[in-house]
């Protein structure tokens, strides 16, 4: 079980801006955040305040202008790009909006992606057995084990968002972000994945999620609101 009074993630005066036109508009402007191992965090705000930009930054998506994540005591952006891609491959989990599943692709094939990224050629022809039953295992714990043949274009939104929360689940990540994970999602689709949440959350997975929903950010153990750039 998590120990809850250990940091797993911190920010520092985190900084973004982005050129729009001729100008420069700062989106965050000192942010500053502590995240404890097995907790579930909802970060609110309204569209534009920064709330995607700050995930993408804490999944390394994005590098900050300014300022330090600091994730399991090392600084990230200090680290070769070698090692900040296996930290994002293995050690955080994303869940999107708007899913971005390979339609090509089927339910399994998608959720496999994670662990066929970090394999060798060699690695993949030896380990493939036990990475699809680790795919099976987790497509089965979301409730898609009667859909794992099937491609994104034949499921339903909930079933999308689903199958991407196999996906950012199947490394076992140490930190899950979830960025409006049920915002193209009709209620009771909504539902079943905030239920799916809460169930990791409560087996000991770290979850940040971002929302402007205050029903959806009900669920986490904390609260904390996003406004002009900075943490209030």
């Amino acid at each position: 079980m998590a120990h809850k009074n250990e940091t797993i993630l911190s920010v520092r005066n985190l900084q973004k801006s982005y050129s729009v036109g001729r100008t420069r508009q700062q989106v965050l402007r000192g942010v500053n955040l502590r995240i404890r191992r097995g907790e579930f965090v909802a970060i609110m705000g309204a569209s534009g305040s920064g709330k995607s930009t700050l995930l993408h930054i804490l999944g390394l998506l994005d590098r900050p202008d300014k300022g330090e994540v600091i994730f399991e005591g090392h600084n990230v952006y200090e680290q070769k790009q070698t090692v900040q891609d296996r930290i994002r491959n293995r050690d955080i989990g994303f869940v999107f909006q708007f899913y971005h599943l390979l339609p090509e692709l089927n339910t399994e094939e998608n959720v496999l992606l994670p662990l066929m990224v970090e394999s060798s050629v060699l690695r993949w022809l030896r380990h493939r057995k036990k990475a699809r039953q680790q795919a099976r295992d987790i497509i089965e714990a979301v409730g898609l084990k009667n859909q794992s043949r099937q491609r994104p274009a034949t499921l339903s939104g909930g079933e999308r968002q689903r199958t991407a929360l196999a996906r950012a689940l199947v490394q076992k990540p140490k930190l899950l972000l979830a960025d409006e994970p049920t915002g193209n999602l009709d209620s009771a689709a909504g539902k079943v994945i905030l239920e799916l949440l809460g169930q990791r959350n409560r087996s000991g997975q770290t979850i940040v999620m971002v929302t402007h929903d205050i029903m959806v950010a009900e669920l986490a153990d904390r609260k904390l609101q996003l406004k002009d750039g900075l943490i209030i």
